[in-house]
């Protein structure tokens, strides 16, 4: 029973967290000397939040319960450490951060009889590592000695000074650990998963900056995943082979995410359209782009929707009257015995919550680290700058606000869902004036960003305490002040495109007739592209005689 119940679990997993999101971009590749990883957390039914966790120390003996992130099932309980560190969200207070994606990969390799799942794993990491390696020493560690409880996964790992993608998978029932490798990702470049395994071969001999479990090729032999040279080995085609939905749905997503900052990109379409696979040339782990990224760029990499490419989807019938780049899902469907599917973009309508991590170097840890986060859609919400020093989650991202089914006008999820939802079936014609919203409060956080940080540093110096709460408080107004702008975003929506039509505005007031009542709105009908679908599908029924 216990078996049917995890595996009952694993597919729900994969349901709920099997469709993330995450870039890298390494300290030399971005504009600022940040090192930068990136979460989208993509889950239907999931409530966007922002957990904080107090340093603390425990007394020996003392255990942690390990609850499974995804599906709140009880897995056991393990040793607690004696220190553990401050975490807020994906970014613990020295700046080591950590993201994930799931591939899922071999079905049979999930150990049913786990302690740990990939959700516990990264908080765990996040409490007891001090850097990027600390954090896969721990995360390796902990599932040799407990079991790993999760499908295949590939992280994110970074802190100040390195960036790394550590993927890794059970063994499966009966056989505990994990068989896993680390590849530093160059500081001059970028890189990127997508809920499929990105690691194929790697330098076996470089003790530096690539790290494996010691049976990782081994164990792939006894189980007749791999039978060739050691030097040609590929822990995603022994562990995760790829088909159509892992290429196209996912693979896709990462080139999307390349093809923005790296040139000759079009050389990997046949690999990503999913139509090639075993003919086509392997996108690599990483590139180096053709320009330094900002916060800015990193930001507007989570909102894409192919936009430009071949794979656009604001181009054909599905896109609808108002141009959206938004499908309704599942990502396939059936229709008179064939199965059709939608684009997955890397900016979709079932994030929970979104994330940029920034860590720098060049200032100290209470300042250095922040998790610039959104709730909601990345394309549909304004992120707002929490500090890793912090230690206070500001309220709108609370997990005590609300819940998954209940509403509260106090919740940056509701709210930001509430706003997203009037603008998806009117896309091009609302997601203009979101837009403008959005970018203004952006661009006055990061405008803020170095008076607050020379504040900060300043009282540091005085009282560290001082500073933790000044920076914690910064946090709060910023969320607090996003919230408070997306409320009156939802209200003027509603007024000025009520029923299709739109109310007419000058100087930013709606326009009045002389007798002090709202000017007759415009209705602006069908685009020209949508009317020609209309005719061509229903023909002479609607023509006027």
């Amino acid at each position: 029973m216990r078996r049917f119940i995890l595996l009952l679990a694993f597919a729900l997993t994969w349901e709920v967290a099997g469709a993330c999101t995450s870039f890298l971009v390494g300290k030399n590749a971005s504009a600022d000397g940040s090192a930068f990883i990136t979460y989208n957390a993509d889950s239907y039914g999931m409530y966007g939040k922002l957990l904080y966790y107090p340093a603390a120390r425990h007394a020996k003996g003392t255990m942690r319960r390990v609850v499974d992130g995804d599906t709140n099932h009880y897995l056991g309980e393990i040793p607690e450490a004696e220190i553990t560190y401050s975490v807020m969200g994906n970014i613990n207070e020295h700046q080591v951060a950590v993201t994930e994606t799931t591939f899922g990969g071999r079905p049979e390799l999930v150990d049913t009889a786990g302690v740990i799942d990939y959700v516990s794993l990264m908080a765990i990491a996040l409490q007891r590592s001090k850097t990027a390696r600390e954090a896969i020493q721990v995360m390796t560690t902990l599932v040799q000695q407990y079991g790993y409880a999760s499908s295949g996964e590939s992280f994110s790992i970074a802190d100040p000074n390195e960036i790394w993608i550590l993927e890794m998978i059970g063994k499966g029932t009966g056989e505990k650990g994990a068989v896993w490798v680390a590849v530093r990702i160059p500081d001059d470049c970028i890189a990127a998963h997508a809920n499929q395994s990105r690691i194929h071969k790697f330098d076996l001999k470089d003790k530096k900056n690539v790290l494996y479990s010691k049976d990782v090729i081994s164990f792939a032999r006894k189980h007749g995943y791999f039978s060739g040279k050691d030097a040609d080995f590929s822990f995603a085609d022994a562990y995760a082979p790829a088909d159509f939905s892992a290429i196209r749905f996912c693979e896709a997503r990462v080139w999307s995410f390349f093809n923005k900052w790296v040139d000759g990109m079009s050389r990997y379409l046949p690999f990503v359209d999913g139509k090639h696979i075993g003919t086509s040339e392997v996108m690599p782990l990483y590139f180096k782009p053709r320009q330094k990224l900002s916060l800015k760029d990193v930001m507007a990499s989570n909102r894409d929707h192919y936009e430009g490419t071949v794979f656009d989807m604001t181009c054909d019938a599905g896109s609808g009257i108002y141009n959206a780049p938004y499908r309704p899902t599942p990502l396939t469907f059936e229709y008179e015995g064939n199965t059709y599917f939608n684009e997955r973009p890397i900016s979709t309508q079932q994030t929970a919550f979104t994330v940029v991590a920034q860590m720098r170097g060049s200032l100290p840890d209470a300042v250095g680290g922040v998790l610039w986060f959104g709730n909601d859609d990345p394309n549909m919400v304004a992120y707002t700058p929490v500090y890793c020093s912090a230690t206070a989650v500001p309220e709108c991202y609370d997990v005590k606000t609300a819940d998954d089914v209940t509403f509260s006008w106090k919740s940056a999820f509701w709210v930001c869902n509430w706003v997203a939802n009037m603008t998806y079936p009117r896309y091009s014609q609302l997601f203009p004036s979101l837009e403008k919203v959005r970018e203004e409060l952006e661009n006055s956080y990061m405008g803020n960003q170095h008076s607050v940080e020379l504040e900060a540093m300043r009282l540091l110096k005085l009282d560290p305490s001082k500073a933790k709460r000044y920076l914690t408080d910064y946090g709060v107004e910023c969320a607090q002040n996003m919230l408070s702008h997306w409320k009156q975003l939802g209200e003027y929506l509603i007024v000025k495109y009520n029923d299709q039509a739109v109310k007419p505005e000058k100087d930013g007031k709606f326009t009045l007739t002389s007798d002090g009542l709202g000017e007759t709105p415009d209705r602006p009908g069908f685009s020209n592209e949508y009317k020609k679908i209309i005719i061509k599908t229903t023909g002479d029924k609607y023509l006027m005689p």
